[in-house]
């Protein structure tokens, strides 16, 4: 299957790797792994860049008929928001992070630490498939 393309999507990928290249560190090399599961995952899924303002550079988003995950790198974790985590199942207990929330859930990711990587490409296919289910179910409600 072709991977579908936007405009800006190109934009992204570049914005994305910079900041891999930028960080050049453990924080680097977890990003460019998790990138590389979230897109074997999901093939269609799109790259974005988000929320860049004049203090805050931006952070990258993969998206798939709506957000899917955030990908943000801070001094001792990277970040991975999942915009309806509280919705997936995590049999694995990948989730350790912004727990108490009604609809988002993180993966907080230390220097040193892997990631059960078939766990974490089973919650992004399930988060790509819940926001499918959720736009054709609006789409249905519209007729």
């Amino acid at each position: 299957m072709k991977k579908a393309s936007r405009p800006d999507e190109k934009t992204a990928q570049v914005k994305i790797t910079r900041r891999i290249q930028e960080l050049g560190d453990w924080r680097g090399k977890t990003l460019a792994h998790i990138r590389q599961l979230i897109l074997a995952a999901a093939p269609g899924i799109l790259e974005e860049w988000k929320w860049e303002k004049p203090k805050s550079p931006g952070i990258p988003v993969w998206s798939h008929d709506g957000g899917v995950c955030t990908g943000e790198s801070y001094k001792q974790v990277v970040k991975l928001t999942f915009f309806r985590g509280a919705a997936l199942k995590d049999p694995k207990k990948l989730f350790n992070s912004s727990l108490e929330g009604n609809t988002r859930r993180a993966i907080d990711l230390r220097e040193g630490e892997k990631i059960n990587e078939a766990a974490f490409q089973q919650l992004i296919r399930a988060a790509v498939a819940a926001n499918s289910e959720a736009l054709a179910q609006r789409a249905a409600g519209k007729k």
